[in-house]
């Protein structure tokens, strides 16, 4: 653990981090790390491991840098899933050991990434490593159990996906630090999907799919959530709401604003800029439309 990335030590050489600046960089790095979950390449790569549902195969390739953990252990780090949905990755290990669930995810990220053309030059690379690289460095990862399982991954040799890999080091890192601040909230696993949901982009829809809360959970969560002021009483998100779903964000971009301290606000927002090419170049082919 560093001392200058203590809880509260966000100030760097160019001045304290700016929300803003964090909020942005946080968001490209969430955006360049997500078409694993979409792109068609995960799910060859997974059929090729014997498992061919979607929910499986999104399960054990994100939890496969923790090892063979016990379906309870994925559950606890993954937060908003219900048990049901989580116990469903039971065998996956059994079809696969984790490490070639994760040889198998790099070759779908490199595989997709070249397929839609990421414009990113070896001297881009190189540059986006040299911001990423201390800030994943640097990194507390107390309490950060997927983004600490993550950092532990040795990174693979295709330098373009070794990038990939430094950026999903620091989205969970940052998925980490907001399950303790939903806790601190008092947002369970279930009432925090509701919130979304009702805030947005994420459907409900696809949420009651993916996390597969039953009827009376969700509608147990949304009586909780209308008990507090924050959804109206035809579910519909109030200002209070609002609001609070501000808060949440907020104050975990007050527990990342410590991880960015080693590059600072210039080196935040150039590695945004950087990295934007990653999701520009799926969303042009698509991959995340519904």
């Amino acid at each position: 653990m560093h001392l200058d990335t203590l809880p509260g030590s966000a100030r760097t050489g160019d001045g304290p981090m700016d929300p803003a600046v964090v909020r942005d960089v946080s968001r490209a790095v969430s955006a360049a790390h997500l078409f694993i979950y979409l792109a068609p390449e995960s799910a060859q790569e997974a059929a090729g491991l014997g498992v061919t549902d979607r929910g499986r195969a999104y399960l054990a390739f994100r939890s496969a840098a923790m090892g063979a953990v016990p379906w309870y252990v994925t559950l606890a780090a993954f937060y908003n899933f219900s048990p049901r949905a989580v116990r469903g990755m039971t065998g996956v290990w059994d079809a696969a050991p984790p490490e070639r669930w994760q040889a198998a995810r790099f070759l779908a990220a490199g595989r997709a990434m070249r397929r839609v053309g990421v414009p990113l030059t070896d001297g881009h690379v190189a540059e986006a490593r040299s911001l990423i690289d201390p800030v994943v460095a640097g990194a507390d990862y107390a309490g950060k159990v997927l983004a600490a399982a993550n950092a532990s991954v040795a990174l693979p040799v295709d330098p373009l996906v070794a990038l990939w890999q430094q950026i999903t080091v620091v989205r969970e890192w940052r998925g980490d630090a907001h399950l303790v601040v939903l806790a601190d909230n008092g947002l369970g696993p279930c009432d925090c999907l509701v919130l979304h949901t009702a805030t947005g982009p994420l459907t409900t829809a696809l949420a009651r799919t993916t996390r597969q809360w039953d009827d009376e959970e969700w509608s147990a969560a949304t009586a909780r959530l209308v008990a507090r002021g924050w959804l109206d009483a035809d579910g519909v998100v109030t200002d209070a709401g609002r609001a609070a779903r501000e808060r949440v964000e907020a104050e975990t971009d007050e527990h990342c604003a410590a991880l960015w301290g080693p590059v600072g606000n210039a080196g935040a927002r150039r590695f945004a800029s950087l990295i934007a090419p990653i999701a520009e170049a799926f969303t042009e082919a698509e991959t995340f439309q519904a």
